[in-house]
């Protein structure tokens, strides 16, 4: 049902309209409020075009694309009708960019040991040879003490003995683990479906609202607290503070939860 092209004049308003087509469709408020998950008496203040009990223009829109949906009624242009009536849509904050990753250090390129070792064989065979073949009777008669220069006392390593390569550093497995400790983190994906939503900060600031299409993502931080609505929880995972938290609501279900610096429990 489109309520677009009425003219201004003989358009209903937003609650009217829901109401009207809430009766079209042979609907009670409670079957409404149970499909919806909106509160009957929000219903009831709706209807009557009394947003005040919504807590928020943010909260408003989403009960009023929530109900449209339920009676009928293209929720983008209600949602649209009920902007031009209540002073317009604020601009969208840009959403917060997703921690760099940390970047791999290569690992350091080991020394050629093999051609090493190669060389000090060669130069203790060179040595044995020289001592038995260019000294005297008495010299030939002198046991050779070893086959191998003897280790320098000083502690100088022995060039055929492989050194210890140096240890490379642990890298952090994602951007997500590195998400800083004074800060509260929260990342939307999309993954069974697309799902509307809003992101407030902890002083009410919008941060973004709008619709997550299956396969994106967003990500929002704050100094203290963040708040979302999820028009579709079921279709909507959440990684808080680096941790993915538990199933936040079921397809088609609205949900309000909100996020704090410590561990990623619900709101």
């Amino acid at each position: 049902m489109s309520i677009g092209n009425s003219p201004p004049e003989d358009r209903p308003s937003v609650g009217q309209a829901i109401q009207k087509a809430r009766i079209d469709a042979q609907l009670t408020v409670d079957e409404v409020s149970a499909t919806t998950r909106v509160r009957v008496p929000i219903v009831h203040a709706i209807e009557q075009d009394d947003f005040s009990r919504c807590g928020g223009d943010v909260y408003a829109r989403g009960h009023v694309r929530t109900l449209a949906k339920a009676v009928g009624l293209d929720p983008d242009e209600l949602v649209a009708q009920y902007d031009a009536e209540h002073g317009g849509r604020p601009a969208p904050t840009p959403a917060a960019a997703l921690f760099e990753a940390e970047r791999i250090r290569p690992e350091p390129s080991r020394p050629n040991w093999t051609a090493a070792m190669v060389a000090a064989i060669v130069a203790v065979v060179g040595f044995v040879g020289f001592t038995l073949f260019s000294g005297g009777d008495e010299q030939a008669r002198t046991p050779v003490a070893q086959d191998g220069p003897s280790p320098d006392p000083a502690g100088e390593p022995d060039p055929a003995k492989p050194a210890e390569p140096d240890p490379v550093p642990s890298v952090s497995e994602s951007a997500i683990a590195a998400a800083p400790a004074d800060k509260v983190t929260v990342k939307l994906v999309a993954e069974d479906g697309k799902s509307w939503f809003s992101a407030e900060a902890h002083n009410g600031r919008l941060l973004e609202e709008g619709v997550l299409q299956d396969g994106d993502s967003r990500t929002f931080t704050d100094d203290k607290r963040i708040d979302l609505v999820l028009g579709n929880a079921g279709a909507v995972t959440l990684f808080v503070n680096g941790k993915e938290v538990d199933k936040v609501g079921e397809v088609g279900q609205v949900q309000r939860v909100s996020y704090t610096k410590g561990d990623p429990e619900q709101g």
